[in-house]
């Protein structure tokens, strides 16, 4: 049975809350604000705020990672060499060099992120690109297709003096809507916008989800699997604070002891921190008679704690494919370069798995931007490519290196060098203008060149006929 707008949007909403609160948990293992797990409640409410948790936030690395690898360079069709100016005008225009690194990291911490496409008010030549977070926008997906069938962003505008006012926009495949919750707590469309009935026939929303499965279109959190072992080394590094303490400060025990007998060599009483840590203690009494006597504990050794933390990292780095040295752990003999470059190999597939997912989206976010610019489906746009730059970390000799060799044995052309080395497509436009205005120079030289021989007349052939052993000979002639 097909839903009203209003049916619409309810059952969207009550989507997006039953998620939040997962969305939310995962958003605060990557800002470090995660709850403490594995301590007894016990312990914890005797302890009270006396200990603090130490975060070793390794979510937040394996999702940095990831994210630092990919930077999206261009919009490129097949037929032609050079990526597209007009859409990459219309990226830059969208600040999408910062928004796209935002929208991944959400998506590789809240399992997606969303792109929504719009029309721009005074400018028709430039759509609306905004990326959005997981928390503000929900989609839903036709079970047949795996197409956005109906998505929604909502938010809350705060109003000094005034009950906050909800605010929500229904995206459905032909029409835009927005809607308003009124004092009664009743969703209404908003008097203050007009609905927008632009006919795409599909929804303007594209979702950036990571590591989507068949069953799992909205995706998965890249860390997902570390959380566990994350909340194992923060409880392991916060006993270690606790038994640091003792390790400092190493309990004794005295026999034969009042409290009156725990003065300094003026006879005043002591504090009882200056009881545990050994400050002056001065007493008449002695072993042999009063049976006095003080121990000392043994000290804590926290070589234990260290062990378990560097397995922790080991179980994770493997989990995440992530290098040794990305979690502070080394063998006693260093890798040498090719071993770290080697050991990123993992990593760096991950990134370029990611690259092929987020491409598309990229693509399909840049095919809503020429319909609604166009007004029309171009079917060329079917076949647009998104230029990522190498997720690898090549050293500048290497590359320079292999691309040279490429470009010597003519496999590839000039510009595709210049890719491979790296340089953005605005660096190369201009290296390639420079080349032009190079050659034209040479060109005009050669020509200034062959007029200036031409003016001067023919040049002396040499004497067929002097000596083969004579070094000099005399231009024919000459005397």
């Amino acid at each position: 049975m097909e839903r009203t707008e209003l049916e619409w949007l309810k059952h969207l909403i009550d989507c997006h809350d039953r998620e939040k609160p997962a969305l939310r948990l995962l958003d605060s293992y990557y800002e470090g604000e995660q709850p403490l797990s594995y301590m007894a409640p016990e312990l914890q409410a005797e302890m009270d705020e006396r200990v603090r948790q130490v975060v070793v936030n390794w979510p937040q690395l394996v999702a940095d990672s990831v994210e630092e690898r990919l930077d999206v360079e261009g919009f490129r069709f097949p037929e032609e060499a050079e990526a597209d100016t007009e859409l990459w005008r219309i990226w830059q225009a969208n600040r999408l060099d910062a928004q796209s690194h935002q929208g991944h990291l959400d998506a590789l911490v809240m399992r997606r992120s969303y792109v929504i496409v719009g029309a721009r008010e005074g400018d028709a030549e430039t759509p609306v690109v905004t990326v959005e977070s997981a928390l503000d926008v929900f989609a839903e997906h036709d079970p047949r297709t795996g197409a956005v069938v109906a998505a929604i962003k909502r938010w809350c505008e705060e109003r000094e003096g005034e009950p906050d006012v909800d605010y929500a926009t229904l995206y459905l495949p032909d029409v835009t809507s927005w809607w308003v919750k009124d004092r009664s707590g009743v969703w209404v469309e908003d008097p203050d916008r007009e609905r927008d009935e632009h006919g795409l026939g599909e929804v303007p929303v594209v979702v950036l989800a990571n590591r989507p499965r068949l069953k799992k279109p909205g995706g998965v959190s890249e860390f997902k699997s570390v959380i566990s072992l994350s909340d194992a080394c923060c409880k392991i590094a916060t006993d270690m604070m606790v038994s640091a303490e003792y390790h400092a400060t190493p309990r004794r025990v005295a026999f034969g002891f009042g409290e009156e007998d725990f003065v300094d060599e003026q006879g005043r009483r002591v504090s009882a921190f200056s009881r545990v840590i050994g400050r002056i203690w001065a007493t008449e009494k002695n072993r042999k008679e009063d049976g006095a006597d003080v121990e000392q504990f043994p000290e804590a050794d926290l070589a234990n704690f260290h062990n378990t933390i560097n397995q922790l990292a080991r179980l994770v780095a493997s989990l995440a494919g992530l290098p040794p040295h990305f979690l502070g752990y080394a063998t006693e003999n260093p890798a040498s370069a090719d071993a770290i470059r080697s050991s990123e190999s993992r990593l760096v597939k991950r990134a370029e798995r990611k690259q092929r997912d987020w491409g598309e989206a990229w693509e399909q976010v840049m095919r809503l931007v020429l319909r609604i610019r166009d007004g029309a489906w171009d079917p060329d746009v079917l076949s647009l490519e998104t230029v990522w730059r190498d997720a690898s970390t090549p050293t500048v000799a290497q590359k320079a290196d292999a691309a040279t060799k490429l470009f010597t044995a003519k496999i590839v052309p000039l510009r595709q060098t210049r890719e491979d080395m790296g340089y953005t497509q605005a660096q190369i436009a201009r290296m390639e203008q420079q080349d032009e205005a190079a050659a034209q120079d040479a060109m005009s030289r050669v020509l200034a060149g062959d007029l200036a021989a031409l003016e001067a007349g023919p040049k002396p052939q040499p004497d067929e006929d002097a000596d083969e052993d004579d070094p000099v000979s005399e231009p024919a002639g000459v005397v």
